[in-house]
């Protein structure tokens, strides 16, 4: 574990009573329970006046604050007005209101899922990664009027693009998106979250890939200091499948990104890229783990930081490599830039390993801008500022050029450092 040291701060159990009763105040806030979701929303406003908030003396977030998600109105997000897009490819709005598919002509490979399937299928993932009954997980079921639940069969030609805006009001956006993909299925598909007041998004995505399926997945968020985005991404992937997540996030006072994979009967590929910059105090903490429950999978995961000013960034990277999962091969390293002497940037590889045929590596750096190539730079007449943010962007495009191709309309390295 790479960190600076941290002293815990005494107010932990005030800020949890605060979130608690934060929590308190939207469930009776809340609409009752009508639709197909009913069943999961009772369920879960049950569980939420039982599972305590989370706090900084639970071990998973001991370095995070999640106070900034009680200065949020208690209440769901009114959705602003949204203006038209012209694209290429299917672009859907998601505004926790409004039906995203409605006028909407699918290409073709997708389908909406509804009825007794959707009621079968909803969980079914979180159940398989383990956090279905997470703190998270029940808040964003208790919240969500609605689900955008998609099957997906063959190869879909183009890209599906999701907007999740959050603007500038003050509330709740509870988001919950299903995927499934059938034997074979391929999707390229980017998420789009951005923020510009003191707004917090909740996200449950459930992707399933079936047999040989491929999901390339491009999570992009640019924030606003008094938003928050709680993110779980849960994929599970049956053998053959190819699975790659890419993540960009930037600007949010608060950001918690969960992705969880679980290859179920191993023989699969996961790729998982992660950026996250915080300036002033915002703090981001991805909190990742992958589960192999079968031989021959493959894991690549490289997750990078830009921490400045009085930031905080957070990554656990947790790797389960059970008895069964004999041959597994699995790299993780995480890559860190510490631009400020008062930011702070805590690391730890969190590697379960069972199995005794296997090749697991990880490693860790936290290192500040080098003189050397400041020194290159400048010498060719590079203003020392300038030199400053061309090696920051070279740190930052390693994982953001491989985001989908749609996602450079977003000009993500300008937006991530800024500059946009």
């Amino acid at each position: 574990m790479v960190t600076l040291p941290v002293s815990m701060p005494s107010t932990a159990v005030r800020s949890s009573s605060t979130l608690e009763a934060w929590t308190g105040d939207l469930i009776a806030s809340l609409p009752p329970a009508t639709g197909p979701l009913a069943p999961l929303q009772e369920q879960a406003r049950a569980a939420l006046s039982e599972l305590p908030a989370p706090h900084r003396r639970q071990e998973n977030w001991r370095f995070t604050d999640p106070a900034l998600l009680a200065a949020t109105s208690p209440r769901l997000l009114r959705p602003e007005q949204a203006a038209g897009t012209a694209s290429a490819h299917l672009c859907l709005r998601l505004d926790g209101s409004a039906d995203p598919l409605d006028g909407v002509a699918l290409p073709a490979g997708l389908e909406p899922i509804a009825g007794a399937e959707l009621h079968q299928r909803l969980g079914a993932v979180l159940e398989a990664t383990g956090c279905a009954h997470h703190w998270l997980t029940q808040l964003n079921q208790a919240a969500a009027q609605q689900v955008l639940a998609l099957r997906v069969s063959g190869v879909v030609a183009s890209p599906l693009e999701l907007l999740l805006p959050a603007g500038a009001s003050d509330g709740l956006l509870p988001l919950r998106v299903l995927l499934l993909l059938e034997d074979g299925a391929e999707l390229e598909l980017l998420q789009v979250h951005t923020a510009s007041g003191a707004s917090a998004t909740s996200l449950v995505l459930e992707a399933h890939l079936g047999r040989g399926a491929r999901l390339r997945h491009g999570l992009l968020a640019q924030g606003h200091a008094q938003a928050s985005l709680l993110a779980q991404c849960a994929y599970v992937q049956e053998s053959g499948s190819d699975l790659s997540v890419v993540s960009g996030c930037a600007g949010w006072g608060l950001l918690r990104l969960e992705p969880r994979v679980n290859q179920r009967d191993g023989a699969a590929h996961t790729s998982l890229r992660g950026l996250q910059r915080v300036i002033d105090r915002q703090i981001a903490d991805t909190h990742s783990q992958v589960t192999f429950s079968g031989p021959d999978g493959q894991l690549e995961q490289v997750h990078k930081a830009v921490a400045d000013g009085q930031a905080r960034s957070v990554f656990n990277g947790a790797v389960r490599v059970p008895r069964q999962a004999q041959r597994t091969n699995a790299s993780q390293i995480s890559r860190n830039l510490l631009l400020s002497d008062r930011a702070r940037i805590d690391t730890k590889p969190e590697l379960g390993i069972v199995a005794d045929d296997v090749r697991c590596a990880h490693g860790a750096t936290v290192s500040r801008l080098q003189q050397d190539e400041l020194f290159y730079l400048q010498s060719r007449g590079i203003a020392a500022d300038q030199a400053a943010r061309l090696l920051q962007r070279a740190f930052c495009e390693e994982v953001l050029r491989e985001l989908p191709a749609i996602a450079a309309a977003w000009r993500p390295i300008d937006r991530l450092l800024g500059e946009a």
